[in-house]
């Protein structure tokens, strides 16, 4: 039967029909917040390419994690930005090392309201900002890399870290971060693996606000854009290897590969809605083309229809607020 017997808009009529008739809803506890501190800044220093977002000194960073909690957000990743930086970073496992100091200093604070999470990759500590140890011919040492990730990962959990972020794309790196984590008595730390990650244009924002020292590209390591099923099969790798997380970054662009991320794994499925999404919106916004809140819901919405289970957003504190005034 059709019209008029069918009327599917009797469904949308009006916003209490629609509410309840919603096939996916997002709530706080999915939003992850990413965050930046800072080594050396007496102040909060403003990212000129993502409007409101700062690489945050150690007392911001408490300041912004406790909105965060309260505002029911599930997690904080944080990202740490070195005073110095060498060949094989190694401000990255140094307990004294910036990002360890704030892992350990948010455990304190929020560790019993949210998630405290750590990214697990090289480019913020290293001179060359690539995700890895070079070779003498320039090109990343995959299994030396690993070695740094390891000795990187139980430095991370040491400092407290629930939830370690594998963002650096090198083979064989959950199995060997999960081996050394388990060797040394953190069988409880949780891995996130970025399995299917892009060597897209999305990025840009982001490298300002970890100060990235990068020439060049990550392409022999992140994967090729054009690729769908070989964000798969990393995605599957990384499940066999023992990932409790896989993710898909960057988001919007790649809705298609969360989706059949989704329906190929049985473990959590996370995106990350990254910085050249935030920054192209809230430009957008600026001049008055988009209406910002609704245009930031739908996004979220739209991750959340593909599949994802979580997702890591710049927006996240400010997203559980409107999420809950709604509730």
């Amino acid at each position: 039967m059709v019209f008029p017997t069918h009327r599917p808009r009797r469904l949308r009529q009006s916003a209490p029909v629609r509410r309840l008739m919603a096939e996916n809803h997002i709530v706080p506890s999915q939003l992850v917040l990413p965050l930046f501190v800072r080594e050396g800044i007496q102040d909060p220093q403003p990212i000129s390419s993502m409007p409101g977002q700062s690489q945050h000194t150690l007392d911001s960073l408490r300041r912004v994690a406790v909105e965060a909690a309260e505002a029911g957000v599930g997690g904080v990743m944080l990202f740490g930005v070195p005073a110095v930086r060498d060949a094989v970073g190694s401000g990255a496992d140094d307990p004294e090392g910036i990002l360890n100091v704030a892992t350990e200093a948010l455990q304190r604070e929020v560790g019993d309201a949210l998630v405290v999470q750590t990214d697990l990759c090289l480019d913020e500590f290293t001179d060359h900002g690539h995700c890895g140890v070079l070779r003498e011919d320039g090109a990343v040492d995959n299994d030396a890399t690993l070695e740094r990730y390891v000795s990187m990962g139980i430095a991370q959990a040491r400092a407290g870290s629930q939830l370690l972020g594998l963002s650096g794309m090198m083979d064989g790196q959950v199995a060997a971060i999960r081996s050394g984590l388990d060797a040394e008595g953190f069988t409880d730390t949780i891995i996130m693996a970025y399995s299917a990650k892009y060597a897209g244009a999305f990025y840009g924002p982001f490298r300002e606000a970890v100060d990235s020292q990068l020439k060049g590209d990550r392409r022999t390591y992140q994967m090729d854009p054009p690729n769908a099923r070989e964000g798969v099969r990393e995605a599957l790798l990384d499940v066999e290897e023992g990932a409790d997380i896989v993710m898909v970054k960057p988001g919007l662009p790649y809705l298609d590969v969360l989706a059949e991320v989704r329906s190929a794994v049985d473990v959590p499925v996370w995106a990350y809605q990254v910085s050249g999404e935030y920054s192209m919106v809230e430009a957008a916004a600026e001049r008055g083309w988009i209406d910002r809140r609704a245009t930031i819901l739908d996004s979220l919405t739209a991750f959340n229809r593909a599949g994802a289970d979580a997702v890591l957003t710049y927006w996240a504190t400010e997203a559980a607020g409107w999420i809950r005034e709604g509730l």
